[in-house]
């Protein structure tokens, strides 16, 4: 916020994480850094109707999209990681269970 952040700062990461819903983007296509393994990016929250325990109900929803290098992760890895991410914020009590 106090733009002190300088680009050596944010170099030499393996993931990155964006964030396009802060201007109401739903999704995007995020672009990997150089030499980076993927970025993963955050749209837009929304309340939607969504199944919930076999009911409808308002949730906060938002879409994830994954880029990354093919030369060190193959799709299978990519859609497994990605998964995992949704299912840890769908559900941030995995995490107690993952220690």
């Amino acid at each position: 916020k106090e733009g002190k952040t300088g680009p050596a700062d944010l170099a030499d990461g393996t993931i990155t994480i964006t964030n396009v819903g802060v201007f109401g983007i739903d999704a995007g296509t995020p672009i990997l850094n150089p030499g980076e393994a993927a970025i993963l990016c955050f749209g837009a929250i929304r309340r939607q109707p969504w199944e919930y325990r076999g009911e409808i109900a308002l949730r906060s929803v938002t879409t994830l999209s994954l880029s990354f290098d093919h030369r060190l992760v193959d799709g299978e890895q990519g859609s497994r990681f990605l998964a995992a991410i949704g299912q840890i914020l769908s559900d941030p009590m995995t995490l107690i269970a993952l220690s």
